[in-house]
């Protein structure tokens, strides 16, 4: 009887790394989007059951790919293998909550977030939507 291999992340693993890829765009982690991805950790239904202790396991696999020279192919590879396509609208709206979480995009975050759309197949209308409402929940 063979042993069938794991994936090596599970989808809310998948939605944690886009989360961390995304804060890490610009090369300067801020405290308002740690506490965004925390905060979505904690309180959304589609990470009920995840052990938050994972996210310094996933963050670490990101910060390792990062340092590669095709790192970001390669992490858009493990999403789109492990994510479930009903949750890639999920993964954009994560995605930009912690882009906007700090109360300003910079341009590695802006395109970095054009990236997540395009390889998560997001429709540019859905995608409007959720940029708008990610807006309107970060404006002060």
């Amino acid at each position: 009887m063979t042993e069938q291999t794991p994936h090596p992340m599970s989808p809310q693993d998948c939605l944690v790394a886009i989360m961390v890829a995304v804060s890490a765009s610009d090369e300067t982690i801020r405290t308002a989007e740690l506490v965004k991805i925390e905060g979505a950790v904690n309180m959304l239904p589609v990470f009920a059951g995840y052990d938050i202790d994972r996210t310094r396991r996933v963050s670490q696999i990101v910060f390792d790919l990062f340092e590669q020279e095709d790192g970001l192919d390669a992490l858009f590879g493990l999403v789109r293998e492990n994510l479930p396509e009903r949750l890639n609208e999920t993964a954009y709206a994560l995605a930009c909550d912690v882009a906007a979480a700090d109360g300003s995009l910079a341009e590695t975050e802006l395109r970095l977030l054009e990236e997540i759309r395009y390889e998560l197949s997001v429709d540019r209308l859905h995608a409007a939507a959720i940029e708008r409402g990610a807006r309107a929940r970060h404006t002060t």
